[in-house]
């Protein structure tokens, strides 16, 4: 019999919730383009606008500063533009700062120049520099301050981020700091108006909504960023093309399971099993977790292997029918040097010994024998290991 497989890697992408397939399979059982005032287009339209509603109330936002997109890449290379417009006032950004941890949509700058690109250093623990923060805002007006890209939550480390800090409200009060909230969102409670940043970027399918669905949200309806993607003026034309109707009604079912879920304490049990891996995996030797002291998502374990390199740990977890991921799984599938490792390291962070991370992700249906069946295979791991260290020839 095949081996029951343990799906470990939410972060990379949710399975489709049994919600969000039903509402993409009645989506599909109609026709009619929702710009369409016909009755078929408006069947089509109320879907879309349903969704949009679930979509603003998971992150406290009104329904108009939702705008659809084909996923948080998207999202962010809209909003890191190099106009926005209020009303018919440009607000034109000549510069980006990101965390040198962040996202590659983020990093590459969008449409900005990647010549002006501040890389902001992160802490021991995997942090954004406060000092840095400072360095970056003195002596320049509002108008002449950078983009600020933040993360809410990283993707590896899983280190949230505080938008409330006072050196990132400065960016947020002058409309200058877009935050993403790809991995905290259906994880972490988010509320638009004490985030106060001019955008926060959505990804469907990591809260278990199809694939090819995103969003990014505006913290003022007028103030929004040149369009990616001009023509026929839809989503009030802030995104142009037909609306992915099917794929939108499933991110909007997903919302709606988040935010109970968020409601209901989920979180918490999160949390419990986050803890419960950890104090596993801290009772066996050569095995580290990367910023165990900062506060990080409860969902989210970033480990390394003294002297294992992290491609061989996935492979081996994989072959016991674990999925786990070697750091970020959004560039196709590469396992390369990990940006936030570096970053840590750089600022002093104790992983030198290490040949990359594995990250643990679990979602709401993950059960605590997964995670002791994870822990189980890592332990075993790294004694294996550290006996070939000392015994090129043991097994």
């Amino acid at each position: 019999m095949p081996t029951r497989r343990s799906f470990l890697d939410h972060n990379a992408g949710a399975p489709l919730l049994p919600e969000a397939r039903e509402a993409m399979l009645d989506a599909l059982d109609g026709t009619g383009n929702p710009s369409s005032v016909h009755t078929e287009g408006r069947r089509a339209r109320a879907i879309v606008e349903r969704a949009r509603a679930e979509v603003a109330a998971l992150v406290g936002a009104e329904p108009e500063c939702v705008v659809f997109t084909s996923g948080a890449s998207e999202a962010a290379a809209t909003c890191l533009a190099p106009l926005w417009m209020t009303g018919d006032r440009e607000m034109a950004i000549a510069d980006l700062a990101v965390g040198a941890g962040d996202h590659a949509c983020l990093i590459r700058a969008g449409r900005l120049f990647p010549g002006r690109v501040t890389h902001l250093p992160l802490t021991a623990e995997g942090g954004l520099d406060r000092s840095a923060l400072r360095e970056l805002s003195a002596d320049r007006d509002d108008d002449d301050l950078p983009l600020l890209a933040v993360t809410l939550a990283n993707s590896e480390t899983g280190v949230l981020g505080d938008p409330a800090m006072p050196e990132i409200r400065r960016f947020a009060k002058a409309g200058r700091l877009v935050v993403d909230a790809v991995q905290a969102a259906g994880r972490i409670p988010i509320d638009m108006r004490s985030v106060g940043c001019a955008a926060l970027l959505l990804s469907g399918h990591k809260m278990g909504a199809l694939q090819g669905v995103g969003a990014y949200v505006l913290g003022d309806p007028a103030r929004r960023p040149l369009p990616l993607i001009p023509g026929g003026g839809q989503e009030k034309g802030r995104r142009s093309g037909t609306e992915a109707v099917a794929a939108i009604a499933s991110f909007g079912a997903a919302a709606r399971v988040a935010r109970r879920r968020i409601a209901d304490g989920g979180p918490a049990g999160l949390l419990s099993l986050r803890r419960h891996l950890e104090r596993r995996l801290g009772e066996a030797g050569g095995i580290t977790i990367v910023a165990s002291e900062a506060d990080r998502l409860p969902n989210t374990v970033l480990a390394t292997i003294a002297g294992l390199p992290a491609e061989t740990a996935q492979i081996a977890l994989d072959l016991k029918g674990i999925a786990v991921s070697a750091g970020s799984a959004c560039s196709s599938g590469k396992v390369g040097p990990s940006a936030v490792l570096a970053a840590i390291e750089a600022a002093g962070g104790d992983i030198v010994a290490a040949k990359g991370a594995i990250r643990l992700s679990f979602g709401y249906e993950t059960t605590i024998d997964e995670i002791d069946a994870a822990a189980d295979a890592l332990i075993d791991l790294a004694t294996r290991t550290a006996m070939r260290r000392i015994d090129p020839k043991a097994a």
